[in-house]
């Protein structure tokens, strides 16, 4: 069995509001911020605009699917998407609700990218939610999810969310919801994009992990015996662009580290598209020959620098892969 994979490459940017210098005091976000953030991204061509999720973080972070409602108010072009939505910390019944309205609101543009998360424990603690059960809450939300998009009355005999004879109305924008992308590094997780999911979005690994990945996804499709007619593939890619290798390691260094509240400085060098454009355009075609057709940029370094790596990497960066797809 065979993926289909799209033919063209994408570029999204994931970013808007989030803080990241330490927290030494209140943080609010400036509200016309995501007015010229999401102005400057649609002016330069990206594809798309991605935001991550935490309910509690090492540094500030607002919820995911609000700010993609102002995004989508802000752009009518611009494909949107979470990277990811950690859909076992909430019932999937009010999400399915929140989902179909944003994919309504934003003319059917939405990508919804979900995983168990689980690295910061806070998360599960906050929300009432066992660590144990992440994967198997994952599961039954994605089936909830599914079936109370077809707008019509649905009944649901599962271990977590049973529910008998609801509707939901009004249904998503496209027939059946958006499509739904799973993350997640592990076995399982790869199983699960495999059996159950329209894509994938990987973080945290190298091509080489990414082309192993997509092995697996293709061996629990084929052996769940589904046909796909479409299954997209995505890369959240830390990368910073700079005259040199050592000077983009150092700022990406600084920015991970924390916040991963953690030293990022060797996972940087492992995971990270750091250096000259030549450079980071290198990491994305190998990213490209391994199967990744959506590549979600993370450009990291210091806060008012953003908006120069944005146009960098547009000017510089993406010409030079403009060829793979």
């Amino acid at each position: 069995m065979t993926l289909p994979l799209d033919k063209d490459l994408k570029f999204g940017l994931q970013t808007l509001h989030r803080r990241t210098e330490p927290a030494t005091g209140p943080w609010r976000p400036d509200i016309t911020d995501a007015r010229t953030l999401v102005g400057l991204i649609d002016r330069l061509g990206y594809d798309s605009l991605w935001v991550g999720d935490h309910v509690a973080f090492a540094i500030p972070i607002l919820d995911p699917l609000i700010q993609l409602a102002q995004a989508a108010v802000l752009s009518d072009r611009l494909m949107l998407g979470t990277g990811i939505y950690l859909l076992p910390l909430r019932h999937p019944g009010p999400v399915a609700k929140q989902v179909a309205t944003l994919d309504l609101l934003c003319g059917g543009r939405l990508i919804f990218g979900v995983g168990v998360g689980g690295e910061f424990k806070t998360d599960y603690a906050v929300s009432g939610v066992p660590m144990n059960e992440r994967g198997a809450r994952l599961n039954e939300s994605i089936e909830v999810l599914r079936a109370l998009w077809r707008g019509e009355t649905v009944s649901h005999a599962g271990r977590f969310f049973p529910f008998d004879d609801i509707t939901m109305q009004p249904a998503p924008h496209r027939p059946g919801g958006p499509p739904i992308w799973c993350g997640g590094r592990s076995d399982a997780a790869l199983a699960r994009a495999g059996r159950m999911a329209d894509g994938y979005i990987s973080y945290v690994v190298t091509p080489e992990m990414f082309a192993d990945s997509m092995r697996k996804i293709t061996a629990a499709a084929e052996a769940a015996r589904r046909e796909v007619t479409r299954f997209g593939t995505g890369h959240l890619l830390f990368a910073r662009i700079d005259d040199s290798y050592e000077k983009a390691l150092d700022a990406a260094t600084e920015t991970l580290s924390v916040r991963y509240a953690m030293d990022f400085r060797k996972p940087a060098m492992k995971y990270c598209a750091l250096g000259r454009p030549e450079d980071v355009a290198e990491k994305i075609a190998q990213f490209h020959a391994a199967g990744c057709r959506h590549v979600v940029m993370d450009l990291v370094g210091p806060y008012e620098e953003r908006d120069q790596q944005i146009e960098w990497f547009a000017k510089e960066v993406r010409p030079l892969v403009a060829g793979l797809g």
